[in-house]
């Protein structure tokens, strides 16, 4: 069986990595000044994990209320196509979450808690499976896989048995996500900036 061609050809995808690299070659500065304000997002979310979990929980709100009021306008717009029903209770539910989140962010944010708290339970659990289903074919990874599983189900331990006190998760995880993506931008610039 033959993988189908997708059209290109090693140097067409030469050419466009060429380009990419070139684009960000010239644009180093851009990155550079993405990556410190990431970074400074990122400490101020890990020394103010509580208001940083509120002001996602808010965002989340404003978004789906947005999508809610869009899609209730669709709704109504696409009235005589299938689905209508359907598709206007989905549409309702979207922007009734989106303003209970805007109106109670704090009860909002203790929820979300919770349920990132039994995401990184089940996470855990199914990467531990995972492992060990594994262990034969990638006998050098699994040990990897088994210890990120492993540390999903203690951050879930610690999330869940503190809750509602831990409702700075998600503050704390958003802060380490944007510490870890503004190193990265600003890596990607300095070695952009000594290449040109």
């Amino acid at each position: 069986m033959s993988l189908p061609d997708d059209g290109l050809r090693p140097e067409d995808v030469a050419r466009l990595q060429a380009r990419v690299e070139a684009a960000i070659r010239d644009h180093w500065k851009a990155y550079l000044f993405e990556g410190i304000l990431l970074l400074i997002i990122g400490f101020a979310a890990i020394l103010l994990p509580l208001l940083a979990s509120i002001t996602f929980t808010i965002m989340l709100g404003w978004l789906f209320f947005i999508a809610g009021v869009a899609g209730v306008g669709f709704s109504i717009w696409a009235r005589k196509g299938p689905g209508f029903w359907w598709s206007l209770l989905s549409a309702a539910l979207a922007l009734i979450a989106g303003l209970v989140l805007i109106a109670m962010p704090l009860q909002g944010t203790l929820t979300l808690t919770f349920i990132v708290g039994v995401y990184f339970l089940a996470e855990g659990v199914a990467s531990i499976m995972y492992a060990f289903q594994h262990r034969g074919r990638m006998s050098e990874r699994w040990g990897w896989m088994l210890a990120a599983g492993i540390a999903d189900i203690l951050v879930a331990f610690i999330i869940i048995s503190g809750w509602p006190g831990t409702s700075w998760a998600i503050g704390l995880l958003i802060g380490i996500n944007l510490v870890f993506g503004g190193t990265s931008l600003i890596a990607m610039a300095l070695a952009a900036r000594k290449a040109s």
